[in-house]
């Protein structure tokens, strides 16, 4: 099903899909989210690391980030704040690693990780005071929860009553040869520099089992996942890690509204990133094309404390509740 966008068009000065993208994250501060952190352990004897914004409701937004990010970001802080002014409570999490403390097991997160989030989710079901959950992702973020909902499928919690998605990239190989474009060098060098630095991390604490001497060589991102993604996430080869990762092959499974929030002009997403075949015959699946947006940017002129994201999600999660 499709959506006919919202988004009234960007501010004058973001006027391309780069700026759209590099100034809300460079440049906006999101002020007054104050956290309470919890850890908690999954079943492998690993931790996550759980902020909270908590006031009694008895529904609840559960925010995952994406690739290399955490519950600090803007895109997290502006969702965490709107949702919790509006009635929620609020669970931003933060992926494997991703909380400023490297995690003990060998493996990290991935696009497909569906294991953390079931966790998560669970978690919060267990504590018996939530009758709602949605699930807001971003990037890759959007991919875990999507996956997870078409995993599940009829099977999802009953407390599950919608799900939204931002910059999604729903073919992770095709996305992998899209960040190797030169126009996207800012980019990849700061993901990967990033992605470097908790390599070596792994490799001090699991030694012997990456080869690390080769990862100065890496100049493509499809070598850095066969060489490290794959062996760290478990896979058996690269082709079954990109299937696994890439949510194309798990939307259709979806029984949760579901909402995928991808700009046309977003940098990182190539033509497979836009499940419009999927989107037409399904009943729970929505997808959402405006013109801009950039990548989990989405600042709208006339935005002030909010950006349009936020905002969007807000009004999809809400139809759905009936504890509004």
């Amino acid at each position: 099903m499709f959506f006919p966008s919202s988004w009234p068009g960007p501010p004058p000065s973001q006027f391309n899909g780069h700026l759209q993208t590099i100034i809300p994250g460079a440049l906006r501060k999101v002020r007054g989210v104050h956290y309470t952190r919890e850890r908690i352990f999954t079943p492998d004897q690993d931790f996550l690391d759980l902020d909270w914004l908590r006031a009694g409701h008895q529904r609840i937004v559960v925010l995952t980030h994406g690739l290399e990010g955490d519950t600090q970001r803007q895109y997290m802080l502006g969702m965490a704040k709107l949702f919790h002014q509006n009635g929620w409570d609020v669970l931003a999490w933060n992926c494997r690693s991703c909380s400023g403390e490297m995690n003990r097991a060998f493996r990290l997160y991935h696009h497909g990780d569906t294991e953390d989030i079931t966790s998560v989710v669970e978690h919060i079901r267990s504590s018996g005071h939530y009758r709602e959950i949605a699930l807001i992702g971003f990037s890759m973020g959007g991919n875990i929860n999507m996956k997870y909902l078409g995993v599940l499928g009829d099977n999802a919690p009953k407390e599950l009553i919608a799900a939204v998605s931002f910059s999604s990239p729903c073919d992770i190989a095709d996305g992998a040869d899209r960040i190797d474009r030169w126009d996207n060098i800012i980019y990849k060098k700061r993901f990967l520099g990033a992605l470097h630095q908790k390599i070596r991390a792994k490799h001090q604490l699991h030694p012997g089992k990456l080869e690390i001497s080769r990862l100065k060589s890496i100049r493509r991102w499809r070598e850095f996942d066969e060489l490290f993604s794959v062996p760290i996430c478990g896979f058996r080869n690269l082709a079954d890690f990109y299937q696994q990762a890439s949510v194309k092959n798990y939307v259709a499974g979806i029984r949760r509204p579901t909402l995928l929030v991808n700009a046309e002009n977003d940098p990182f997403l190539p033509p497979s990133c836009y499940p419009v075949d999927i989107a037409r015959e399904h009943d729970f699946f929505h997808l959402e094309m405006p013109k801009g947006g950039g990548h989990c940017g989405f600042r709208a002129r006339g935005d002030r404390e909010f950006s349009w994201s936020e905002k969007r999600a807000l009004q999809f999660c809400g139809q759905y509740s009936r504890l509004s």
